[in-house]
């Protein structure tokens, strides 16, 4: 038999059959019998609650559960279990993370990319190396029409000609070949003159910009190489660009670490320098960085989200209403079945490219010679590694399987699984109780909205 997952927020009930992907507002009695509904006989749960409520409501209750059950709605069968990825050899590209610049302009202290060179020496891809990438895009990405190239640095606007060449080519490329092939960028925005803001609002479908929060959280991990902070250039920078940006995609990103755990004021202090679309995410480090996220740092960073669920549910409706990534979450069981099993694709459908043109299984393992896959001018050499990834899915990793969270959360990021347990089938348990909490968060503000759409509609038809 299936299995549910129960949580009470805002005073709301709220019941997530696992594996319908079913979101049900349900009253106390019915939340409260779940405790103990199947294995319990109707007499049995009207002996457990006969003295909280009389016999008739708690009969209607059961019928109520039975009914969901006869729906598909509640206690559902997992039909997943069993399918696989992609069939072995079958790699078949959607998207790829071009690094055009391995270097960077400021200095960051969690940066995983060893301050943007990824330990392999400071380098620029130059323009047959970039058209090589799209080529093999396209030549890769079957009857895929939809297909994406990331700009992704250390910092690509250091290398923006370069990004520029790759547009025009990659445009080029695409019409000939009948795809659809969309731009994005991540930027530390410092280099955002306004030429530079046009260019990326014409050709970038989204663009990603970093800031951690407020003047003391962003400059004390975010700097020059002389030191002083980046904060006042990039906030006046990334205001600016938001107010030309206008309705098209994007989103602020900042990483929060130990040292400040209590996240929820810096992501609040994006939203109030206007920032609509907004993420602040965990840092992912060794266990001995004095920065690095632990166990016993849980129990406050938990209470953070809920202070930020609560300014989400206060602001929304509002002009001061904001989405921050994480709280976002679709309600109808998609995207398709194998990113709900597996994630992102790395490895087989997504693959970062060096500027020398080598192929990685995504941008964080760049760097980690075990990790090369093979490269844009020969294709793929090492087979073994996307093979590896296609097994990573939420039925072989250790704890996933009945997890309630595991069609959302897709059994996590490959690269925290490796970076910080040593495998990448394995499971960041840290990381693990974020993201449940998140996702709790997440659902609860869809209810919360869809009931406050149906209230406005009963308004409007009295």
């Amino acid at each position: 038999m299936g299995h549910i997952h129960k949580f009470i927020k805002n005073g709301i009930p709220i019941v997530l059959d696992v594996n319908s992907g079913s979101v049900h507002v349900v009253d106390m009695l019915v939340y409260e019998m779940l405790d103990w509904y199947p294995e319990l006989k109707a007499g049995e749960i009207e002996l457990k609650l006969g003295k909280k409520y009389p016999k008739e409501i708690i009969r209607e209750g059961i019928e109520e559960i039975k009914y969901l059950e006869s729906m598909g709605q509640l206690f559902s069968e997992d039909i997943y279990d069993g399918l696989t990825a992609p069939r072995p050899g079958e790699n078949v590209i959607k998207a790829l993370c071009l690094h055009v610049a391995h270097d960077c302009n400021i200095r960051c202290e969690y940066c995983f990319a060893s301050q943007g060179d990824f330990n392999s020496g400071r380098l620029l891809m130059d323009k047959e190396v970039a058209r090589q990438a799209v080529d093999f895009l396209i030549n890769n990405s079957g009857r895929r029409e939809n297909i994406e190239i990331d700009f992704f640095g250390g910092e690509p606007l250091l290398n923006l000609s370069v990004v520029k060449e790759t547009v025009d080519y990659g445009n080029r490329r695409a019409s000939e070949t009948g795809k659809n092939l969309k731009f994005t960028i991540t930027t530390n925005a410092l280099l955002l003159d306004d030429k530079t803001m046009d260019y990326i609002n014409e050709n970038m479908y989204n663009v990603v910009l970093s800031l951690d929060g407020n003047r003391e959280t962003n400059d004390r991990m975010r700097h020059f190489d002389d030191g002083s902070g980046t904060y006042d250039v990039v906030s006046q920078n990334i205001k600016r660009f938001i107010a030309k940006r206008g309705e098209k995609s994007y989103y602020v990103r900042g990483t929060f670490t130990r040292h400040n755990a209590a996240f929820s004021k810096d992501a609040i202090h994006l939203a109030d320098l206007g920032c609509k679309s907004l993420s602040v995410e965990p840092v992912v480090a060794e266990k001995e960085k004095s920065y690095s996220i632990r166990k016993e740092d849980l129990a406050v960073i938990l209470n953070e989200y809920d202070i930020l669920f609560d300014e989400c549910v206060n602001r929304m409706g509002t002009e001061r209403e904001f989405d921050f990534y994480h709280f976002k979450i679709s309600l109808d069981q998609g995207p398709c079945v194998f990113k709900r099993l597996s994630g992102c694709g790395a490895g087989y459908q997504y693959l970062a490219v060096t500027p020398e043109g080598d192929l990685y299984p995504c941008h964080q393992f760049v760097g980690d010679p075990g990790f090369v896959i093979g490269n844009v001018f020969e294709g793929f050499i090492n087979e073994e590694i996307p093979e590896t990834f296609k097994a990573a899915n939420v039925y072989n990793k250790p704890g996933c399987r009945d997890c309630w969270a595991k069609f959302y959360c897709s059994g996590g990021c490959h690269a925290n699984s490796y970076k910080l347990m040593g495998d990448i089938g394995s499971r960041y348990d840290v990381g693990c109780e974020m993201e449940k909490k998140r996702l709790e968060c997440a659902v609860a503000l869809q209810v919360i909205k869809t009931l406050k759409e149906e209230e406005n509609d009963k308004k409007v038809s009295r």
